[in-house]
């Protein structure tokens, strides 16, 4: 067997349920849990990067406040990380981390898809808000 196929099929080999359906609203072990919470924190990211692009999309005619953006978005990651060590570090080695960390990082990164939101929201006029409106 070729080394490329080998590594094409190593997730397969060792995680042969990882294509399968998993029913988080039913889960019943720390696996499944430590899992669905990972799932939970990847869809409220790829929400965050989907309005962080429409964002950085209506500042593309402000290199300024494109950059302070940029800035405030990554201090935000830095202080989300940190947040969320801290908040699951009571339970550090143990099984249930995953689940800890992960629904504190999708916590975190649900409160600041509201505040993106509340960006793309801005009326036309409103001099506090940093975005122009669409």
């Amino acid at each position: 067997m070729s080394v490329r196929l080998l590594l094409a099929f190593a997730p397969f080999l060792f995680f042969p349920y990882a294509h399968a359906t998993v029913d988080c609203a039913n889960a019943n072990d720390q696996a499944t849990m430590n899992q669905c919470a990972g799932q939970a924190f990847k869809a409220a990211d790829k929400e965050l990067n989907t309005l962080y692009q429409q964002i950085t999309g209506r500042l593309k005619d402000n290199p300024d406040a494109k950059k302070l953006l940029v800035n405030s978005q990554r201090a935000w990651v830095s202080f989300r990380d940190a947040e969320c060590k801290f908040s699951a570090s009571g339970v550090a080695g143990g099984s249930v981390y995953p689940l800890v960390y992960s629904s504190c990082l999708t916590a975190v990164t649900k409160a600041r898809v509201e505040a993106l939101k509340q960006y793309l929201q801005c009326e036309e006029g409103d001099m506090s808000c940093p975005i122009p409106g669409a």
